[in-house]
């Protein structure tokens, strides 16, 4: 099912990787697309993936976890902004 138009999702994640792997696997979150690398230290990685769908969210965490080094990748948050439309309600005061 799809979520309505206009509407994004925000989610952190952390993710766990085998130390010898860390920065092989920091160079694979940068390339992806939507996802955002705010923090790392020792081997976890705190990211943050964006995108119109709790789905995309989904399957972007899914390509995380799959990933060559990484233990574990998992959601901690999500967010959903609705962009507002205006209304035509509104009268323009001089």
């Amino acid at each position: 099912m799809r979520d309505r138009a206009g509407t994004y999702h925000i989610s952190s994640a952390i993710i766990m990787t085998l130390p010898a792997m860390h920065e092989t696997v920091l160079a694979r979150l940068h390339a992806m697309a939507n996802v955002e690398v705010h923090a790392h230290q020792g081997n976890k990685i705190v990211a943050v993936i964006e995108g119109t769908s709790t789905g995309i969210l989904g399957n972007c965490l899914s390509q995380i976890s799959a990933l060559d080094g990484v233990m574990a990748a998992n959601m901690v948050f999500e967010h959903v902004e609705t962009e507002e439309t205006p209304s035509n309600d509104q009268t323009d005061a001089a």
